[in-house]
C-alpha cells in the first residue's frame, strides 16, 4: 500500500518547486513554491475534482501539514547527521 502523501521534486528543470502528491481518493498533485506552500499553488487533479470547497480545502491543509512536518523531520535528521560527524572528528583528533 502507497503512502496517503508523497513528496516530489525536479530540481533540474524547477528548482524553486515542490510537489506533494495525495494517493487516496481523490488523487491529486499540488506543485507549490518550495519556501511557500501557498505561494505559486497548482492543483492538478488525477480524479475529478471534488464539488465541495470544503473537501478540497481539508486536503490542501493535510498535504501542507504533510510538507511541514516531512520538511522539519528532514532538517531534524540533517542536524543529527551533522552532530555525529562533528563527534566523529573530534573523537579522532583526541
Amino acid at each position: 500500500m502507497l503512502p496517503k502523501f508523497l513528496l516530489a521534486d525536479n530540481s533540474q528543470v524547477l528548482p524553486d518547486r515542490i510537489f506533494v502528491i495525495h494517493n487516496e481518493q481523490p488523487r491529486f498533485i499540488v506543485g507549490s513554491n518550495i519556501e511557500s506552500f501557498a505561494v505559486d499553488q497548482e492543483i492538478h487533479w488525477i480524479d475529478d475534482e471534488p464539488a465541495s470547497e470544503e473537501l478540497k480545502k481539508e486536503l490542501l491543509e493535510q498535504a501542507e501539514e504533510f510538507l511541514d512536518l516531512e520538511l522539519e523531520y528532514e532538517e531534524e535528521l540533517f542536524n543529527q547527521e551533522n552532530e555525529t560527524e562533528e563527534d566523529d572528528e573530534n573523537d579522532n583528533h583526541k
